[in-house]
């Protein structure tokens, strides 16, 4: 009976050590598809040719539309950029446009759950920054809606939140008409409401989604915030080849808020140098 007993506790023993090997080795890949549209309306000038407006709008999309790869485990995930070859004249590019674009370039991005973590690298216009914070807290609400995403059943949750990042037309320079307003540059940095509302399937039950958004009982295959709308488009679970999350580490250590400050005093400054330049000798002036 003793024998049979102790037989019994160290199958038990196997079989839960077995469950936790298992889950440390738990691991998967979502692929996002990430959008970001722009309002032209704000950039350029009223007279611009439409070859021209044409050429921008290019360069625009190839800024806008990429490609991001979330690896996870039960606890953490990195999300970062997929690497592309430039096409030729869609790039950055130089001039105004290369500046934004290096600008926003965003390293990897990790999330631990467990531990409330959140640090990426960020370089703004040739200095590199780590982004340490603690993860975002969202007041999901569930909404009770459905909808197939694939093969995936999901649910969706809304949220909102204040945000004080600076967006991409923050950097456009003020037209003539704006120059000698105020509330036009006091607009740069202040907080916006931007309302949340992701899409999560329990098919996969983790903790986790792509960028900044997590919290919810399942994978976030969709999330739409603001003028960004990020989709998954595949996903590999348990691949055969693993992935190592690393935590990022290279960069000069900063906060959130101190980030979004040094990138609107980065911007303002931008501004002002452009309307110097244009109001002032031989700057065009009409």
């Amino acid at each position: 009976m003793k024998a049979n007993f102790t037989k019994l506790i160290f199958l038990a023993l196997l079989f839960i050590s077995a469950n936790v090997s298992q889950a440390q080795n738990f691991q998967g890949k979502a692929f996002y598809m990430s959008k970001t549209s722009v309002d032209m309306s704000n950039f350029g000038r009223p007279d611009m040719p439409e070859d021209r407006k044409k050429q921008m709008q290019e360069r625009l999309k190839s800024m806008f539309e990429k490609n991001y790869e979330l690896t996870f485990n039960q606890t953490e995930s990195i999300y970062k950029e997929e690497e592309t070859l430039e096409t030729p004249g869609q790039g950055g590019g130089g001039g105004r446009f290369g500046m934004m674009s290096s600008s926003f370039t965003g390293g990897p991005l990790y999330k631990n759950v467990k531990t409330g973590d959140l640090l990426q690298e960020q370089e703004f216009f040739g200095k590199q920054f780590l982004v340490k914070d603690e993860l975002p807290k969202y007041e999901w609400k569930m909404t009770g809606e459905t909808k197939k995403i694939g093969q995936y059943t999901c649910f969706q949750a809304t949220a909102t939140i204040q945000s004080k990042a600076v967006g991409f037309e923050d950097f456009r320079p003020p037209r003539r008409d704006e120059e000698e307003s105020e509330e036009t540059e006091s607009e740069i940095g202040t907080p916006k409401e931007i309302k949340i509302v992701a899409w999560y399937t329990m098919q996969i039950p983790i903790n986790q989604g792509p960028g900044e958004y997590w919290g919810l009982p399942g994978l976030i295959l969709e999330v739409s915030a603001g003028k960004t709308t990020i989709l998954c488009s595949k996903i590999v679970m348990n691949p055969e080849e693993k992935t190592t999350i690393k935590v990022p580490k290279k960069g000069k250590e900063v906060t959130k808020e101190e980030y979004n400050e040094i990138v609107k005093k980065k911007t303002e400054e931008l501004r002002n140098n452009f309307r110097n330049r244009r109001n002032g000798p031989g700057g065009g002036r009409r």
